[in-house]
């Protein structure tokens, strides 16, 4: 296993929601919890080592991540339409202030065609709506990308970055390439260091397609 550099996070390190679900691939389940013990590294041979139900992915012998089944996914973000979240995307707080521009997920540094473009904005309530072009490749591994980011921009701010720590996540259907979704960011409650999210991708029919609930962690 190993994680191309096309698919950053912050610098030098693997997009924690791309990450993620690549490694719950590893799972025989369909919803996983993967926690990230150290930053993913990129171009990087990854093992992956059995125990039990859970799995642990190593590199250069140290456990970077683990992965378990989970039984129930988390409850959907409540959507919004697709022309609310195109409305919303154009006030993203990253055009202005982002603290990894080249994100693969969320970074507006990325060219269209390489990275997602997944660009949330901040409805008044504090949900987060973005609208998403589908790439030709999309997969369950992009559908865990596409969760990461606009859960962790309902509590990311100016100069308070946040990078994924843990992600529970369900992916129902994979979207139809070529197709406009809406994903829905949401923030349910602060711990210290530890902001809890859940986020939710929508097809443009309203059905959700996959849904996670994850913990961020302030740099």
């Amino acid at each position: 296993m190993l994680i191309p550099a096309r698919y950053n996070g912050p610098p030098g390190t693997a997009n924690g929601g791309y990450s993620a679900g690549l490694f719950a691939s590893t799972v025989d389940a369909p919803a996983a919890l993967v926690t990230l013990r150290r930053p993913p590294p990129l171009d990087t041979e990854l093992t992956v080592e059995r125990v039990g139900d859970r799995v642990d992915v190593r590199a250069d012998g140290l456990v970077i991540a683990q992965a378990v089944p989970v039984a129930r996914p988390a409850e959907p973000v409540p959507p919004v339409p697709l022309a609310e979240a195109r409305a919303a995307a154009q006030a993203y707080p990253g055009f202005v202030d982002h603290p990894f521009p080249s994100c693969f997920v969320c970074g507006p540094a990325r060219a269209p065609g390489d990275g997602l473009r997944i660009f949330p904005g901040v409805l008044p309530d504090g949900r987060t709506a973005a609208p998403w072009r589908v790439p030709a490749d999309a997969d369950t591994v992009t559908m865990w990308a596409a969760l990461d980011c606009p859960g962790g921009w309902a509590i990311i701010g100016p100069g308070r970055p946040y990078v994924l720590g843990r992600i529970a996540a369900h992916v129902i259907e994979v979207a139809a390439p070529g197709t406009e979704c809406v994903v829905m960011g949401q923030a349910i409650g602060l711990d210290g260091r530890k902001a809890h999210v859940r986020s939710t991708v929508y097809a443009a029919d309203g059905a959700a397609l996959a849904v996670a609930e994850a913990t961020w962690v302030a740099v």
